[in-house]
């Protein structure tokens, strides 16, 4: 048996999340209780009894989930063949296989959050699901459009998430549904994640990431930016970095990683959304959610 571990992104939070972890394991609590430290505010609170509006805000839903999916790993104490997550997710995935700590891995994603709220700020835009097209004809419609719009998650074959700014995605989602998409859908999300106008904070994020010591994992991470097993540290950093403004190539890291002899996946924190794709990727692969013990 080959096995895999996978981390969901935002998107996944719902309040609650991770409670029964804290009150039932001391390991859990002793981590979340650090992790109020380490970011100044209450987040457990939050995470335990907030609304979801307060559940929404970058700055808490990015570390919420987080926290969720890399405690739950720590307290079962997992042994992965191999790690992966779906953009925020990667970083879960980095601290569950060793190649983070649980300190500068929380440190990061706290400021990856601050950044991409700052950018979303001052770089509105936004993002769209097409279903129901091929890849290449939605990469092929994005480029034909005036202003900022690129494919930015390639979630699985006939899921595909674009990004940009406002009126460009709005007409790639006309132009995309005249191309034979079945569904073009606006997404309930700030900003245009995983495009060109994150740029700001992929440069704050680059030297936060630069100061912080990255291990060689305990097993191979398929990451984001090429989807493919990595173990160098330094090979790590550089996609670390690129991530925010380059696609997450999703479907090519579930091939990969079936290719390669993985046999079992289990998605580890909140929701389910990964175990989906997966499935969509290939029919017959074994997954499983775990959000608790």
């Amino acid at each position: 048996m080959k096995k895999a571990y996978v981390f969901p992104g935002q998107g996944a939070q719902f309040s609650g999340m991770g409670k029964d972890l804290y009150e039932n394991n001391a390991e859990a609590k002793a981590l979340f209780d650090k992790a109020n430290e380490i970011l100044g505010f209450n987040i457990t609170e939050i995470m335990f009894g907030g609304t979801a509006d307060e559940l929404k805000q970058t700055k808490v839903t990015q570390p919420a989930v987080f926290l969720h999916s890399v405690i739950l790993a720590k307290v079962m104490g997992i042994e992965p063949a191999a790690v992966a997550g779906h953009s925020l997710g990667e970083f879960s995935a980095l601290v569950a296989a060793g190649a983070l700590s649980f300190e500068d891995g929380l440190r990061l994603v706290s400021k990856r959050a601050m950044a991409m709220q700052k950018c979303c700020e001052s770089q509105p835009g936004g993002m769209a699901a097409i279903l129901g097209l091929d890849d290449t004809k939605v990469e092929q419609v994005c480029e034909e459009i005036d202003g900022v719009v690129v494919a930015a998650n390639y979630n699985c074959p006939g899921q595909l998430v674009i990004s940009g700014a406002d009126e460009a995605v709005d007409a790639a989602c006309v132009k995309l549904k005249e191309a034979g998409a079945k569904r073009a859908l606006r997404l309930p999300v700030g900003g245009a994640f995983h495009s060109p106008l994150m740029e700001a904070a992929r440069a704050e994020l680059e030297q936060a990431i630069a100061e912080v010591e990255f291990k060689t994992p305990v097993c191979p991470i398929y990451q984001n930016v090429d989807a493919k097993p990595q173990t160098d540290p330094e090979i790590i950093k550089t996609n670390l970095i690129a991530q925010l403004t380059a696609p997450v190539r999703w479907t090519q890291i579930a091939k990969n990683m079936i290719a390669d002899g993985v046999d079992e996946f289990t998605e580890l924190g909140p929701g389910t959304v990964l175990q989906g794709l997966i499935k969509k990727a290939d029919a017959n692969a074994v997954v499983e959610s775990k959000a608790t013990m």
